[in-house]
This record gives structure tokens, C-alpha cells and sequence, in this order.
């Protein structure tokens, strides 16, 4: 295992060379995306409609503020059941978004592939939908057996299965074909659309309430209960994905070569599908559709940085939290003291960066 590893290694460097050896610039990157990640976390805890301030909070400890001490109980509840959690989950969701993307990317080999864009998000939110709308009726002993881990659990299910679906569908003979790969997806996010159509029909005033929350992408329902549920799925696929830069690296040079370098190619395969499907369900089952971070985040990182998984796999979760942290901040602030969707201010960012993609890479689509 140590000679296939130092093989590995041998090879990412060797790429590197390649192309311009930019490890020292990938490291700067892991620090400096650091800083940035602490800034809009604490851009995220003092940003809100209510005021609350983490500074009185602070000042009351040291009996700053003893005239005030009514109103540093009301920040306190603001900033620790509110903005902490929120801000914590939105940490999560955009790291894994983010390195769904990249995992699919170096799956597929191809920088247009993403869990909004061919389908997976799609799926996941059917089997959100569908614990939603059926979950005390149908699907009651399901909802009864898993408890409060039921809609990520639902969730994470219908993102594997579409992104084993479509895999088998776009993969022949171990090449993926970019325009069968879209196509794919648009068509699984049809189906899972119908299906999803007609849950939403037969769904009750207050279960559209919740639909209508999923459907644009938030973090406006975060609280420490949804943490709990959706936080360690979300944590084990991060760490499950640091598992995977040497062999992402190996798989761009094609799966048989992968292979002659000792990478069990259709287990790694299956790892990064369950990484994927849990990152995606687990977010989509808390933030609902936010579409786009998986497809800039790394995309961007990779021009600047260079295709070396060792060091992409940490900038890409730091900046797709960064991203989404930055986003929530708009949405909260743009039409203050309402809030926009998530997914609206990520598509804004998305949309014209993935035109800009498709325009590099047109030449990859002729017919």
C-alpha cells in the first residue's frame, strides 16, 4: 500500500512539473482561504434584522453592561439559537456542495459536472419531498424508525440512487461523454421533477409552506436540531473525501492507468458516488435546492491553483463555505429586513460563470 501511495505521489509531482508546479501557491491558497472562511463567519454572527450584537454579549461577561442586562439576554438567544447554528450549517452545506462538485468533476472527468446540474440535487430533494408530504401518512413507520434523522436519510437515498443512475448511463468502456453526461442529468431531473410535481400536488397548506422554503434553497430554518441530523452525515462524507486526492489524481489520467498505479478503480468509484450522495442529501435535506456552488468553487480554484486533489480538496470546502456564508450574508441584507432565497443570490454568481465554462470549453461540444 506505502509503494502504490509513493507511486501516487510520484505521479501528482510529476504532473505538477508538468504544468507548472504550484504546490506553494496551493498552500498559500489553504491559508488564506482560512482567513477569509473566519471573516465571513463573523460576517455571518453580527449580520441580521434584529440588531443582536456578539460585542454585548461579550461586554456582559465582564459586567460592562449591567444597564443593558435585559437586552444581552435577548442577543444571547439571538446569537446562539439563531445566527450560530445558522451560520454553522452554512458552513457545512457550502463545503459540501462545494466538494460534490469537485468529486463529480474528477469522477467524470470533466469540469461540467455538478450535483444542481445533472440531476442529484434533484433527487435528493424527491426523498426530502417525499418524507415532507408523506411522512406521516405512507411513509409513518419510516418517519417512526429513523426519528429526526428521517429527511436526510430520505434525502441522501435519493441522491444515490441518481448518482449511480447516471453514472451507468453517461460511463462506457470507462469514458464519460460530456453531452451524454447533460443530457442524462436533465433527464433524471425530469423524472424526479414529475414525481416531485405530483407530491407537491396532493401535499397540505402547511406542508407547501415547507415546500416552498426547499424548493429556492435557505438557511433561514437552521437551528441545533437540523445540526444534529444533517451535521455528522455532512462531516463523515467531508473526511470520507480527503481520503480520495490520490486517487482523483491517478483517475485523471484514465481508469486503466489508475489501475496499473494499484487504485481499486470501481471501489474508489463507489466511495466517491456515497460521498457524493451523502454531502448532497444531507445539505439538500436542510438547505434545499441551492444550485452552483459546485461547479464555480472548484472550477475557480483549479485555474488558479492547478488540478492537484491534495490541495483542491481543502480550498474547495473552505471557499464553497466561504461562498455560501457570503451569500446568506446578501440574501439577509439585500432586502433587509426580509430575507431572498439563497439560491437566487448563487444562481446570480453561477449562471454567467457557467455560460463563461461553456464558452471555453465549446469547442468539446461539436456534434
Amino acid at each position: 500500500m506505502a509503494s502504490v501511495v509513493t507511486m501516487l505521489e510520484h505521479k501528482s509531482a510529476s504532473a505538477d512539473l508538468a504544468a507548472g508546479d504550484r504546490s506553494n501557491l496551493g498552500r498559500l491558497a489553504i491559508v488564506v482561504l482560512s482567513v477569509l472562511l473566519l471573516i465571513m463567519m463573523a460576517v455571518s454572527m453580527t449580520t441580521g434584522a434584529s440588531g443582536a450584537s456578539a460585542w454585548t454579549i461579550v461586554a456582559g461577561w465582564f459586567g460592562a453592561v449591567p444597564d443593558h442586562a435585559e437586552q444581552a439576554l435577548r442577543d444571547h438567544a439571538v446569537i446562539y439559537n439563531i445566527r450560530l447554528p445558522r451560520m454553522l450549517l452554512g458552513v457545512l452545506v457550502g463545503a459540501a456542495l462545494a466538494v460534490s462538485g469537485l468529486l463529480m468533476q474528477g469522477l467524470f472527468r470533466n469540469p461540467l459536472a455538478d450535483p444542481g446540474l445533472v440531476g442529484v440535487s434533484a433527487g435528493a430533494g424527491l426523498g426530502a419531498v417525499s418524507i415532507i408530504v408523506l411522512g406521516t401518512t405512507m411513509l409513518a413507520p419510516v418517519t417512526a424508525l429513523l426519528g429526526i434523522y428521517t429527511l436526510q436519510i430520505a434525502s441522501f437515498a435519493g441522491g444515490l440512487i441518481t448518482t449511480f443512475l447516471l453514472y451507468r448511463v453517461a460511463t462506457r468502456s470507462g469514458q464519460t461523454a460530456i453531452a451524454t453526461m447533460l443530457l442524462a442529468g436533465i433527464a433524471i431531473a425530469a423524472l424526479a421533477g414529475a414525481v416531485t410535481g405530483v407530491l407537491v400536488y396532493v401535499a397540505t397548506d402547511s406542508q407547501l409552506r415547507d415546500l416552498t422554503f426547499w424548493s429556492l434553497g435557505s438557511l433561514s430554518g437552521a437551528n441545533w436540531t437540523k445540526m444534529a441530523a444533517s451535521g455528522p452525515i455532512i462531516i463523515a462524507s467531508l473526511i470520507a473525501a480527503g481520503f480520495l486526492a490520490n486517487g482523483l489524481n491517478a483517475l485523471t489520467l484514465g481508469e486503466a492507468t489508475a489501475a496499473h498505479l494499484g487504485v481499486p478503480v470501481q471501489r474508489f468509484k463507489l466511495l466517491t458516488i456515497v460521498a457524493v450522495a451523502g454531502a448532497t442529501g444531507a445539505s439538500v435535506a436542510v438547505s434545499g435546492g441551492i444550485g452552483f456552488v459546485g461547479i464555480v468553487v472548484p472550477h475557480l480554484l483549479r485555474l488558479i491553483i492547478g488540478p492537484n486533489h491534495r490541495y483542491l480538496l481543502p480550498a474547495t470546502a473552505l471557499l464553497g463555505a466561504s461562498f455560501l456564508l457570503m451569500a446568506d450574508a446578501i440574501s439577509r441584507l439585500i432586502v433587509a429586513p426580509a430575507e431572498l432565497p439563497i439560491g437566487i443570490i448563487t444562481a446570480a454568481f453561477g449562471g454567467p460563470f457557467f455560460l463563461w465554462i461553456l464558452l471555453r470549453k465549446r469547442a468539446a461540444f461539436a456534434w
